[in-house]
């Protein structure tokens, strides 16, 4: 949900979104995660410079649909993390310089220097999050920022829900799949379901099967092997071996269906701390396109959505266990 209030001297929208406010903190502050969301939609953000402390610096450039780049720049005055960040606002090229509004062919009295104010507010497990710009000039300019502005808060909405969902992305023509799911628990925990034997069989696969893990041994040069039973008795075995394992952040392993020997993918899972949550990211490289597009066809991403969700909800009993020991 999202308020506008327009007056002579500031565009003031509010906003909040369901996520934490740290979550939220780090979608400001992290250039990665800013260039995921920032600009009005159908723009992108490709370049991205924070220097976040009062005094530093930013400079980031929207790239529109037609490639055209405007680019800005401006100063922190404040940085009060997880809470609020007050910083200028001007346009600039693409060296940092500050440049009028006449540049990119905007009329009226723009200020060569505006003002910006951002504050986070937890609000039962949301955050409430107001924005004021200040110094923008009445009339159409001022209706297009806020619009760009909206627009941007769409894309970060988006964007939030989207962590807490597996996104699984194969471009065509290439041999690989990468899939990401940002759980909300800490990175040593996610990292523990994935190597510990008694908690793979929780979660490892589709409801559908049992887990039997064979054998684990989660170190370089160890092998893993996990069969899952279906209610008929079937059995189907998977197997690998570990290349890395470098606890809690990185685990570099084969993958094989035993049933189809030959067509190996090499497997490297990254943990990520958000603070306090963890991003999975999962890069499956296959052999060639053609394999890649075999797995795909034989039912992957079915099996891997109902996988991510399964350990999403072990992850959620551990910590309850965990605050309840």
């Amino acid at each position: 949900m999202a308020t506008e209030t327009k007056n002579k001297d500031a565009l003031i929208i509010t906003r909040t979104f369901d996520a934490p406010r740290d979550l939220v903190w780090k979608a400001w502050t992290d250039p990665e995660y800013y260039k995921k969301w920032w600009g009005p939609k159908y723009f992108t953000a490709p370049v991205v410079n924070i220097d976040l402390r009062v005094g530093g610096r930013y400079h980031s450039s929207m790239r529109g649909p037609d490639g055209k780049d405007y680019w800005s720049t401006g100063m922190y005055r404040e940085v009060v993390a997880p809470e609020r960040i007050v910083m200028t606002d001007s346009f600039a090229d693409e060296k940092g310089n500050v440049v009028p509004a006449s540049h990119y062919g905007m009329t009226g009295e723009w200020p060569r220097e505006l003002l910006v104010t951002m504050t986070l507010e937890e609000t039962g497990g949301k955050t409430k999050m107001t924005l004021r710009h200040e110094g923008i000039p009445a009339g159409m300019m001022r209706e297009l920022t806020e619009t760009g502005w909206s627009e941007s808060f769409d894309k970060l909405a988006e964007n939030i829900v989207a962590n807490d969902r597996t996104r699984i992305i194969a471009e065509r023509g290439k041999q690989e799949v990468v899939i990401t799911r940002v759980f909300d628990a800490p990175r040593n925990l996610v990292f523990k379901a994935s190597t510990d034997r008694h908690l793979i069989t929780q979660w490892w696969g589709p409801r559908r099967f049992t887990t039997i893990v064979d054998r684990i041994d989660a170190s370089p040069g160890g092998i893993w092997r996990f069969i899952n039973r279906d209610a008929a008795g079937n059995e189907f075995a998977f197997h690998g071996v570990y290349h890395e394992v470098r606890a809690p952040e990185r685990i570099v392993d084969t993958f094989e269906f035993e049933s189809m020997p030959g067509h190996v993918s090499l497997e490297t899972c990254t943990l990520e701390d958000i603070n306090g949550r963890t991003k999975m990211t999962t890069k499956s490289v296959y052999q060639s396109v053609e394999d890649r597009d075999g797995a795909l066809k034989s039912g992957m991403e079915e099996g891997l959505l109902e996988t991510m969700d399964r350990l999403a909800e072990l992850l959620g009993r551990l910590k309850v266990e965990k605050k309840a020991a």
